[in-house]
């Protein structure tokens, strides 16, 4: 399998990196895309330590849908986005579109508003304070 995901998807993620990892156990293939300049891309996978087999570069999305599948022949390509326009470039494409929480659901990622942050300040049930 060919597994791509739109950078907005990515970003959603709680821990990127380890989606990444993960993804690489199943995947043949797996990068980035993303309408946005390339240095967006490539500023945001160098921070979380991402190493992709492949990236739009200054291409849209679409053609670089297409060009990775020309490229990568495997069984399935599947394209992980969050918008009904990312469903739309997929299926123009020839891939398959994933939503981002059925992704996450079956792959059992974490997407980052899905943890409670920890409350620093709540009572721990001690009443022993002055």
């Amino acid at each position: 399998m060919t597994l791509a995901f739109e950078l907005s998807a990515l970003q959603a993620l709680a821990d990127p990196n380890a989606v990444f990892s993960d993804a690489r156990q199943w995947t043949e293939y797996v990068g980035v895309l993303s309408d946005k300049p390339t240095y967006v891309v490539t500023n945001f996978t160098r921070k979380h330590r991402i190493r992709q087999d492949f990236f739009s570069g200054p291409r849209g999305v679409q053609d670089s849908l297409e060009n990775v599948k020309r490229q990568f022949d495997t069984d399935r390509h599947v394209f992980v986005g969050t918008t009904e326009e990312d469903e739309d470039i997929a299926e123009a494409a020839g891939w398959e579109y994933l939503p981002l929480e059925q992704a996450a659901e079956a792959a059992g990622w974490t997407i980052a508003g899905d943890t409670d942050p920890e409350d620093h300040f709540a009572s721990s049930g001690r009443d022993d304070w002055p």
